[in-house]
């Protein structure tokens, strides 16, 4: 991987963990994260009459990783109610592929190597430390933990959506363009909110779907340029960023504890990844 490849995924998993520190600190997370689902759409409906359609294969997948979205913007508000972004980041994301593994084992009768288990097993133990906080919310925890599940269902959607699309940039447009149902939904549920919001709160809102969505079609890019593995394991790298964003912006405690379990759980990703 050459040094800008590197820069790029890094900054990939900056934007992403950044995205999300903007959701915790919201004052209102339901209506932000609505208008995360509009900063995804509104460029993706600029962009649409300038790429390829996805074949018609793909769009059942589009609508299924659309729903699935849903429940996910749904449990990351409730994990970020009841957990703090240091403590519910690692979960959320480190679980996700240890999820998607141990399905592929079961579901699709593939063999874990000696690595993938060793990955495993150490995003386990990560999560045992973070788990293991003193005043720590369970329910932010098992919050975190369905989130985690949505996760790997969107992924494993997206990943066969993509495939028979034909066309991933067509794909990834029209899948952010159909969060407009998400996003009219959350937004129209909570009307009365929604129209005494702030500009600042909009304009928050709003960046964070902009900045969520190039953070996606950087490392997707990136995966056009080196190791699809590589990539994606230095992209979990974001579960440091967001700890480190709790621990020194937020000022989530207690620290030491928190990055090292956040690190453990990078680490036991990476592996995992290159596995």
């Amino acid at each position: 991987m050459s040094t800008t490849v590197l820069l790029i995924v890094l900054l990939a998993a900056l934007l992403h963990a950044l995205w999300n520190a903007l959701v915790k600190t919201s004052a209102d997370r339901a209506i932000t994260l609505g208008l995360v689902a509009a900063g995804h759409c509104l460029p993706a409906l600029a962009l649409m009459p300038f790429v390829p359609m996805p074949a018609i294969e793909a769009f059942p997948y589009i609508m299924a990783s659309t729903v699935i979205h849903w429940a996910y913007y749904y449990f990351l508000n409730v994990s970020y109610r009841f957990g703090d972004l240091s403590l519910i980041y690692p979960i959320a994301r480190g679980t996700a592929p240890v999820m998607v593994a141990l399905g592929a084992m079961v579901w699709a009768d593939e063999a874990l190597s000696l690595w993938a288990w060793i990955g495993i097993l150490t995003v386990s133990a990560g999560i045992m430390v973070l788990a293991a906080i003193r005043h720590a919310d369970k329910r932010g925890i098992g919050a975190a933990l369905a989130t985690s599940a949505i996760i790997a269902a969107y992924s494993v959607v997206d990943g066969i959506g993509i495939r028979v699309s034909g066309t991933p940039i067509g794909y990834v447009v029209w899948l952010f363009a159909a969060e407009i149902c998400v996003a009219v939904f959350v937004i129209a549920s909570r009307f009365d909110r929604a129209r005494n919001i702030s500009q600042r709160a909009l304009f928050l809102g709003l960046s964070g779907g902009v900045i969520s969505g190039l953070a996606y079609g950087l490392a997707l890019f990136a995966k056009t340029l080196a190791p699809i593995g590589i990539v994606s394991a230095v992209r979990e790298t974001s579960v440091i960023f967001a700890a480190l964003i709790g621990v020194y912006w937020l000022g989530e405690g207690p620290a030491k504890r928190r990055l090292v379990a956040a690190s453990i759980v990078a680490i036991g990703v990476i592996i995992l990844a290159l596995s």
